[in-house]
């Protein structure tokens, strides 16, 4: 399946989820329970799963995918901490912008065009690389869009840290990271087998979420306006572009560089709605940025292909 298709076809589970917003099926408490399961479930099974398909990685590779992608994310966010205050139109709406920049659709949709682009075994590199993408959401990300407990005292936000650096999510990381230090690629079929079929629920489930979000929404707001669209350029073009060239410039393995930035190149990352819903944030900023970033990385990722 090439890159149109694929990225076509996750924008046609968002529809579905738009249809099920509009009569009734998906919507409400409905969403945020979703968005718990996905969080709490299926996305702790997705990233187990992805260190379990029997191919282990070229080992040499290991530790220069995590260091790129470890300074990926310390650039991503403070670039992001730079550009939020000037392209987000209120403050509040800054830690919104923020997370977009920083957080890809790395999980959905950069595996498929991962190995679309260099070939399946490709994948277990992305899955690599998403170790500290997942870290950084559920911390980082998390403490964006966290808004009720940002007030916190400072033993409070000590706790919270904890707590997150803790999370179902953040416990499944570890455990990838665990089997991939290893070398483990025996695990029993009894267990992988369950938790790919648990974690292929994510991707559908989190579209879903979006689409049933996005019905929510006049249709004049899913047009977008000046901080969707700068948003988007950031995320789909300057950091990428801009990380790309660095990274290359000191002199990191080429095939490392490219992978790290097609993974960083994706869509606005569905965890940003889901997580919005989770803490009683506003959905209708993320939600306009997913939608807006997804229609235009049809176009934007095959460009970015023309890079290696």
């Amino acid at each position: 399946m090439g890159n149109y298709e694929i990225m076509l076809t996750l924008l046609l589970i968002v529809v579905v989820g738009y249809v099920a917003g509009k009569i009734g099926y998906m919507g409400g408490q409905f969403d945020t329970r979703l968005s718990s399961i996905v969080v709490n479930i299926t996305c702790p099974a997705l990233i187990l799963s992805s260190t379990m398909n029997g191919e282990l990685p070229d080992r040499a590779l290991i530790l220069p995918l995590l260091g790129i992608s470890a300074v990926t994310y310390v650039l991503l966010t403070a670039a992001a901490y730079l550009a939020a205050p000037l392209v987000a139109r209120r403050k509040e709406d800054e830690g919104v912008v923020a997370f977009a920049m920083i957080f890809g659709n790395v999980g959905f949709i950069g595996y498929p065009i991962v190995a679309s682009m260099f070939g399946p075994e490709a994948v277990f590199y992305a899955a690599v690389l998403n170790v500290v993408n997942t870290f950084a959401v559920f911390t980082v990300g998390t403490a964006l869009l966290d808004r009720e407990n940002a007030p916190a005292s400072k033993r409070s936000k000590g706790r919270l840290w904890m707590k997150r650096l803790y999370s179902v999510p953040m416990v499944a990381a570890y455990l990838a990271m665990l089997i991939v230090a290893l070398g483990i690629d025996n695990v029993p079929k009894i267990v992988s087998q369950p938790l790919t079929m648990v974690g292929n629920i994510t991707v559908p489930a989190a579209l879903m979420i979006v689409g049933s979000a996005m019905s929510q929404l006049p249709p004049r707001m899913m047009l977008g306006n000046t901080t969707v669209y700068l948003t988007a350029l950031f995320r789909l073009a300057i950091l990428p572009v801009g990380l790309f060239f660095l990274f290359g410039a000191v002199g990191f393995d080429s095939y490392v560089v490219n992978i790290n930035t097609v993974v960083i190149a994706m869509p606005v990352a569905t965890y940003g709605t889901i997580l919005c819903l989770k803490y009683g944030h506003d959905t209708t900023l993320i939600t306009e940025v997913t939608l807006i970033t997804t229609l235009l990385s049809v176009i934007t990722i095959p460009l970015m292909a023309l890079l290696f």
